[in-house]
């Protein structure tokens, strides 16, 4: 059975708003007013300090900014990972910020894609068993025949059956973005993809993920402390203490 892409796969395109240039846009993520506010032993800590951010379809991010400045915790908030104290989260046409936990495990499946620096691939599952694994919780019949085509695609069909142990740090990358790609998510969260890896490594793996994303038209979120990392988006966003100390619109992606 082949897998063919729905529109459920997708951001919609049914809505349109301006962006800060006055032109039309559709938004895969749309952050308006967001706060995080954490507790801690000294008292409640202020994470994010009012974030508004409207980011398009297709588009690629780099989040850029010192550690400390609320990046991954801004990622974690659009994945629905971690809830907002205020303020309002749209990703792909969905508001998250008041969905109960089922629903919003739900809506990752369906619409996001995560990478992290530290690959968290399942260590008693095969290459093959991880990609699949999105698409079995979806009941998709065609789960491991899909997985297969998507190791093939980033160059490790010959380590289907290997698990993560077996794998170098590079190859566990691959298969984690093998994974994250496998259900053709609307939008794509990458957290430091190449935090582990050599600068060799690193920069194939980020070949592949831009490569991924183009050909899938998944909107993209990079976070990195690598500048050069951040030129090969469209757009950078610079974080600086909670808040967006800088919006680079550019030319490119």
């Amino acid at each position: 059975m082949s897998h063919s892409t729905g529109p459920d796969n997708r951001a919609p395109h049914a809505t349109s708003t301006p962006d800060d240039t006055g032109h039309a846009m559709g938004h895969a993520v749309q952050l308006d007013s967001v706060r995080l506010t954490l507790p801690s032993i000294a008292g409640p800590v202020d994470i994010l300090r009012g974030i508004t951010l409207g980011v398009g379809i297709g588009e690629t991010v780099g989040v850029v900014g010192p550690s400390g400045s609320g990046k991954t915790s801004m990622m974690m908030v659009i994945a629905g990972l971690e809830r907002p104290t205020a303020g309002r989260v749209v990703v792909a046409g969905e508001e998250i910020s008041s969905l109960g936990e089922d629903r919003l495990a739900l809506f990752r499946r369906r619409k996001v894609g995560v990478v992290f620096q530290n690959f968290h691939l399942i260590a008693n599952m095969t290459a093959l068993e991880n990609v699949a694994l999105p698409l079995e919780f979806a009941a998709r019949r065609d789960a491991f025949e899909h997985a297969r085509d998507r190791l093939d695609a980033v160059g490790l069909g010959h380590r289907i059956h290997h698990y993560p142990g077996q794998l170098s740090g590079g190859e566990q990358q691959r298969v984690a973005l093998a994974r994250a790609f496998v259900s053709e998510p609307a939008l794509l969260l990458a957290d430091e993809p190449t935090g582990n890896l050599d600068g060799a490594t690193g920069h194939g793996v980020m070949d592949l993920l831009f490569s991924l994303q183009d050909a899938v038209g998944t909107t993209l979120i990079l976070i990195t402390h690598a500048p050069e990392l951040a030129e090969r988006c469209g757009r950078i966003v610079h974080m600086a203490d909670g808040l967006i100390a800088f919006d680079d619109r550019r030319n490119g992606r």
